[in-house]
């Protein structure tokens, strides 16, 4: 029924991208802490980074429950869009892939490679709502005087455009992109293939899908490598998306992707990099297994609903 091959091409990206934003509602404040602890070596060069626990208590403390959820707006606009494509392009793809294997399984390599396509398309996509997921969440951190106090991501976007032109929803996409590819690479090309191994452990059949079991176990592995491979890329986006001009010499801190990087080795070291990785991967962890579980069972009830 053509009704049913629409459902079918949409399947991929209506269940991905609705496991992507309720992933993205339950990781909120560990995203927030982790922007945070970021952007503190940055604003606070020479003294140490607070854990995310003690930056989610003081913010509480000080502005109240709700502030811990600052930004879900615009957390929820860039899953809609760039969880939406990354995912359901690199179901699509592996999908296409599999197929012309005749069905069987693809190699590490193709997956990888799926993963890094869709996760670059995807970013160019969502970056605008990045950038007004990082401001928002990094606004309150800058001196009273320097503070934009952006009502919401509407808000933020259009005064972002208005103040500083178009191309400011762009500020760190290389970044982003390398980001994306390693996080795509790191998340979804490595849960597919730790579900295999997974299954082979678990003498797991997978005839009508994987075992929770399987599920699980290869969720696991998908966090620590989604976190581990992207987080220099997640770093570097941050510093240069929340970056502003200097209010004197109108320069900004950094000219781009490299000169980032080499500031952050020079002032912070190596481990500066990786600067905030407890919270990241606290964010990373359960927002993968929140997604890939949530994909495999949306997935499920979505095929049922449409009969096939």
């Amino acid at each position: 029924m053509p009704e049913n091959r629409a459902a079918k091409i949409a399947e991929p990206f209506v269940c991905g991208g609705t496991a992507a934003t309720m992933a993205s509602i339950a990781i909120h404040p560990m995203d927030l802490a982790k922007v945070r602890m970021q952007l503190f070596g940055q604003l606070n060069p020479g003294k140490p980074v607070p854990s995310f626990a003690t930056i989610l208590t003081n913010m509480v403390k000080s502005d109240g429950i709700t502030s811990i959820y600052k930004g879900v707006d615009a957390a929820i606009g860039r899953q809609l869009v760039y969880g939406t494509a990354r995912i359901g392009l690199h179901r699509a793809i592996s999908d296409e892939l599999k197929k012309r294997n005749d069905g069987k399984a693809i190699s590490f390599g193709m997956k990888a490679l799926s993963g890094m396509a869709s996760g670059s398309i995807a970013v160019c996509i969502g970056t605008p709502f990045d950038i007004a997921l990082v401001r928002l969440q990094s606004d309150s951190m800058a001196p009273a005087a320097e503070r934009k106090n952006y009502k919401n991501v509407m808000d933020a976007l259009t005064r972002t455009v208005k103040e500083e032109g178009p191309a400011a929803l762009y500020k760190g996409l290389a970044p982003n992109i390398l980001r994306g590819m390693s996080m795509n690479v790191g998340q979804l090309a490595c849960y597919d293939q730790a579900k295999e191994m997974v299954a082979k452990l678990l003498n797991d059949p997978m005839t009508n899908g994987p075992a929770f079991t399987t599920q699980i176990g290869a969720s696991l592995v998908a966090g620590f490598t989604a976190a581990a491979f992207s987080m220099p890329f997640d770093l570097i986006k941050s510093r240069l998306m929340a970056q502003k001009p200097d209010p004197i010499s109108g320069k900004m801190p950094y000219s781009g992707v490299v000169d980032c990087a080499a500031s952050i080795l020079k002032t912070e070291g190596p481990l500066g990099l990786f600067s905030g990785f407890s919270a990241y991967y606290g964010r990373c962890a359960p927002h993968a297994m929140i997604v890939l579980l949530c994909t495999e069972s949306i997935t499920s009830g979505y095929r049922k609903a449409w009969g096939y």
